[in-house]
């Protein structure tokens, strides 16, 4: 097997593209001003921020939205969640936010924050990778303020009917946002804001071939104007007053860049993405030293994730043999790695806690090529040829 280098964990992160990169580089040493600058370079900041703005709103077509630039998809996450949760006194009497139970924990963590403050917080399951709506229905209620879902989960990769979802939270609790957490499916599914129905809609940065570093909360007209969104972050009044603080216009000039990018991109993007998956699930299926090996398949799913679980064999010593080779995947979401915990996302699907400690997560990127599957699947076999042994 290869010494060079298979990076297979496109979930996590991606490696900045060539012209996201340039443009950092640019407007790091050429714009250097303050957008909040009363001057020439000011202004000229502001102008790359607004031209970036631009080009998210284009990839999701919510032309009546505002950008609110974060310093990432978690804190974009939690401005969503907390920022609606705190924009009316009479929310904090015990209002009802309604989630799933295979959410990032960038959803989970400020969801946990918000039960002990005394809101009420109902999730509806994923079995077998499909939300729920009977649940949702019934979870619906007139002191419901927020709904929010992920598009697609980062560890199975399943796709979840999130417009049903909107339009049964739009019919029954019309004061009720849904907030739309994109940030493993923007620019690796086709998405904007009507077929999601999303009132706010989250996206990453270094999840598309961006910096690290940036994220944004799209937000409808609509909830600015009622001031239905409270800002965590204080201080400046920076981003239309939702989040202060001088904001990255290096890293978000990128982001647009990589937006525009992988926009022109999509359609081609998509169909080697869902090659690759296509065909790692026939080499596992047509190979008998995978035939332990047990794929998660949603019954619809996002092209470039696929999940495998390993037959008694924990996720962390197969990752660490695979990286030895030089090939990269992920035990789970790269945010939870350090809790050391089993995935709840693959636990909510169906997996036992047992299948969930042995399970891990591939993921592409259309940079990687037919070759890299083969080197993947000739370490996987001998990968359990080796570690079974050591069992042994």
């Amino acid at each position: 097997m290869t010494k060079r280098q298979i990076y297979l964990d496109n979930s996590a992160t991606t490696r900045i593209c060539p012209e996201a990169l340039d443009k950092y580089v640019e407007v790091s040493r050429e714009h250097f001003g303050n957008p909040s600058s009363l001057h020439t370079l000011g202004f000229d900041a502001e102008k790359i921020l607004d031209l970036a703005r631009g080009e998210i709103r284009r990839a999701l077509s919510f032309d009546k939205g505002e950008v609110i630039f974060c310093a990432s998809g978690s804190e974009a996450n939690n401005l969503a969640i907390l920022g609606r949760a705190y924009a009316k006194d009479r929310y904090k009497r015990g209002a009802k936010i309604i989630t799933t139970d295979s959410e990032h924990a960038s959803v989970n963590e400020p969801l946990e924050k918000l039960s002990r403050e005394g809101y009420k917080i109902a999730r509806i399951p994923t079995l077998g990778g499909v939300l729920d709506l009977e649940a949702l229905a019934r979870e619906l209620t007139a002191d419901t303020v927020l709904v929010t879902l992920m598009l697609v989960n980062n560890e199975t990769g399943a796709l979840y009917d999130v417009l049903k979802a909107a339009k049964l939270v739009h019919a029954s609790c019309p004061d009720a946002l849904v907030h739309i957490d994109a940030t493993q499916s923007f620019l690796k599914v086709p998405m904007n804001k009507t077929a999601l129905g999303a009132d706010m809609i989250t996206v990453s940065s270094h999840k598309i071939e961006g910096p690290k570093g940036v994220g944004a909360l799209v937000v409808d007209e609509k909830i600015m104007k009622a001031k239905g969104l409270s800002p965590v972050i204080f201080g400046g009044g920076q981003e239309k007053g939702l989040r202060s603080g001088t904001e990255n216009v290096p890293a978000i000039a990128a982001f647009g860049e990589a937006v525009r990018v992988g926009r022109a991109s999509l359609d081609l993007n998509r169909e080697k993405l869902s090659m690759l998956r296509a065909l790692l699930i026939e080499r596992i299926a047509s190979d008998s030293r995978l035939a332990e090996i047990s794929p998660t398949l949603p019954p619809v799913c996002a092209p470039h994730i696929l999940n495998i679980t390993l037959p008694s064999i924990k996720s962390e010593t197969m990752l660490h043999y695979l990286s030895s080779y030089g090939i990269f995947v992920s035990s789970g979401s790269a945010c939870s790695s350090n809790t050391r915990s089993h995935s709840g996302a693959l636990v909510a699907y169906g997996r036992s806690e047992a299948e969930a400690d042995c399970s891990i997560r591939i993921s592409f990127s259309h940079t990687n090529e037919p070759e890299d599957v083969d080197e993947l699947v000739e370490a996987l076999a001998s990968g359990l040829q080796t570690l079974q042994r050591k069992k042994r």
